[in-house]
């Protein structure tokens, strides 16, 4: 179990984590944060460009569900509803309970598994835990509060880290 706090890849938007992305590093699962990850907090719809993309991951066989520490389960089950796409609620992240039994539920393991999240402290320290490939984008929105001002700042060297070790392996 590692308690790393770093990446291992780092993009600008989850439309640019391609399934062909995925399927070349083996995963068949990708688990994802919803808030700041695939829309901004409050958002209660998804858009058409999260319903496109969620649609090219199934086309390619690549199972797709929300793993959220969100409170507010009502309107994370709608939007996942509208999705069409199964949600692991009360999470717990950063602790790997949530991811496990999403796993448990799409019957893969961690060697096919990704996490995909905006957060180091919850999202990307959850899957190193856990054992699985951890993918980071920027919050969607920016960070708009003060606190999320600061969260921001705190993840930058975590962030560069990243980039320094995506530059070696090329």
């Amino acid at each position: 179990m590692s308690f790393s706090l770093v990446p291992d890849a780092l993009f600008e938007r989850y439309g640019q984590i391609t399934p062909e992305y995925l399927k070349s590093r083996g995963v068949t699962l990708l688990l994802s944060d919803l808030d700041f990850t695939l829309a901004a907090k409050k958002t209660r719809h998804p858009d058409d460009a999260v319903r496109l993309w969620i649609a090219a991951l199934h086309a390619a066989g690549i199972t797709f569900m929300i793993v959220s520490n969100n409170r507010s389960g009502k309107r994370v089950t709608d939007f996942c509803a509208e999705l069409g796409v199964p949600y692991q609620g009360h999470a717990g992240k950063p602790g790997t309970r949530g991811l496990r039994e999403a796993m448990e539920r799409a019957k893969t393991s961690e060697s096919h598994t990704a996490m995909l999240g905006d957060k180091l402290l919850t999202d990307m320290l959850a899957a190193n835990r856990a054992g699985v490939r951890a993918l980071m984008v920027e919050p969607v929105g920016g960070a708009v509060t003060a606190w999320q001002k600061v969260l921001h700042a705190l993840q930058a060297p975590f962030k560069a880290l990243c980039r320094e070790q995506y530059l070696k392996k090329r």
